[in-house]
């Protein structure tokens, strides 16, 4: 088994970090296109191997694609983060091009992996990943839901006061602080639902503290986050590798499910050898279902930017 990480940035390296110490594949590829950095920091994680007690060989690459030959999962975190004064069609336009070339240049060496797209933004990044490639459809998944389900679980175990392992919840939609949508009536609290032990106001409060996690994060480090964002990407990949079935959010290729077509949104799936194999139908309300009819309209909307590059 070979994996294969593109960016080796915090996100990335954390990523790589996660799958070496699980030692989910014999090989792991990290590539970046900056000189050295890829090489340093696999350096700096094999030699670590002897106190973890770990066997993953690990790989650098700079822009070497031919090292990443054969791998059976790549997960793509390239990409820049918006920074001041860029607008979306910039951000859009720059990552576009990255993630495009990468996919291009994996497939040339593993015509067979599963991509994972973590780069931003991810709901648009995962879109393009699909129709540039024409891969079929359970092979191009975007981790965002996954992700954004973590933050919604630590965020009601503050709240109850217990393990964020006993907690079972999910957020659909867009990967966005405006898009997303935690569906807290189907939270459970080992098969309790959470709603009997939160006042509304606590679930509103819960709901909106989950919805800007990203942002309360780059506020408070002065960057984006890279610790859970990388431990999500490896969670995804440790469900493929191990054929585990596990039902995570993530933004996949909808064809009429949950009432929409052309897009590549947050949904429950199950995630197995196969990349996702199965959508989950978790009968929104009506409520539910116009805000994520609303989420799809303001990630079509990032899409089309895609027509214009």
């Amino acid at each position: 088994m070979k994996v294969t990480v593109v960016g080796a940035g915090a996100v990335g390296a954390t990523c790589a970090d996660n799958i070496a110490r699980k030692e989910l594949c014999t090989e792991l590829v990290l590539l970046d296109i900056k000189e050295g950095l890829a090489e340093g920091k696999t350096q700096d994680m094999m030699q670590t191997a002897a106190l973890l007690g770990f066997d993953t060989k690990i790989v650098g690459s700079t822009n070497d694609y031919s090292k990443t030959a054969g791998s059976n999962v790549v997960v793509i975190t390239s990409g820049i983060p918006r920074k001041p004064g860029m607008t979306r069609e910039e951000l859009i336009g720059t990552n576009a091009g990255i993630v495009k070339g990468v996919c291009e240049n994996i497939l040339k060496y593993s015509p067979d992996a599963i991509i994972i797209v973590i780069s931003n933004p991810m709901d648009t990044m995962t879109y393009l990943a699909l129709t540039s490639t024409g891969l079929p459809k359970n092979r191009i998944i975007g981790m965002g839901g996954t992700l954004d389900s973590s933050r919604f679980k630590y965020q009601l175990s503050q709240h109850l006061g217990c393990s964020p392992s006993d907690l079972n919840a999910v957020v659909v939609g867009g990967h966005g602080d405006t898009t997303m949508i935690p569906l807290i009536r189907y939270a459970t609290w080992n098969s309790a639902p959470v709603t009997d032990f939160l006042s509304a106001e606590q679930q509103q409060q819960i709901i909106n503290d989950t919805m800007v996690g990203g942002a309360t994060l780059t506020k408070l480090i002065g960057t984006s986050a890279w610790y859970a964002p990388g431990a999500a990407g490896a969670a995804l990949v440790e469900s493929i590798v191990r054929d585990q079935k596990k039902l995570f959010t993530c933004c996949v290729s909808l064809d009429g499910e949950y009432g929409q077509k052309d897009i590549c949104l947050g949904v429950p799936v199950t995630i197995g050898k196969n990349g996702w194999e199965k959508i989950i139908d978790f009968k929104l309300n009506a409520e539910e279902q116009a805000a994520f009819n609303k989420s799809a309209d303001a990630v079509r909307s990032m899409n089309d930017v895609l027509k214009t590059l």
